[in-house]
């Protein structure tokens, strides 16, 4: 279920919304900042929001089922990590409503996504699902980094 949630938000829900967008509109489209948009909506929005949501609430599915860490003890501390999943992700959501968001959004959530790949990235013996985190955060690292990057030139 983990994976295949990862796959919906982070690839078919932005496509699914720049497609619809596109043609949808009545002027020409820009992809690359519908792709932005929806991207940041969905990738640092509802994926960091929902994220935090399950953290703060079940802690310990992020302890046990990811970091394979038994015992409650831990349960403080990704409570923390999911209150700020929740700030970026109100962040990510609030873009799409309001446009001058969306580059900070891309910032932290493009900084965040980096540094939690890195952390599964040195991890010895990573199950499937922090298998998939790793890639789907290398990956959202990427595309916001081009996201800011575009917004830069």
């Amino acid at each position: 279920m983990y994976i295949a949630s990862v796959i919906l938000i982070m690839l078919v829900c932005p496509a699914v919304s720049v497609g619809l967008e596109g043609c949808m509109s009545h002027h020409t489209a820009d992809i690359f900042a519908l792709t932005a948009k929806w991207f940041v909506f969905w990738a640092v929005g509802i994926r960091t929001f929902t994220a935090g949501l399950r953290q703060a609430m079940q802690p310990g599915f992020t302890a046990n089922e990811i970091f394979r860490i038994e015992g409650t003890d831990s349960h403080p501390i990704v409570r923390e990590v999911g209150f700020g999943n929740l700030a970026i992700g109100t962040l990510g959501i609030g873009s799409l409503y309001r446009p001058g968001w969306l580059i900070p959004a891309a910032v932290a959530g493009g900084l965040y996504y980096g540094l939690a790949g890195l952390l599964h990235l040195f991890r010895k013996g990573k199950n499937a699902m922090e298998q998939t985190a790793m890639i789907s955060d290398a990956y959202a690292f990427l595309v916001l980094t081009a996201v800011v990057a575009v917004d830069w030139v």
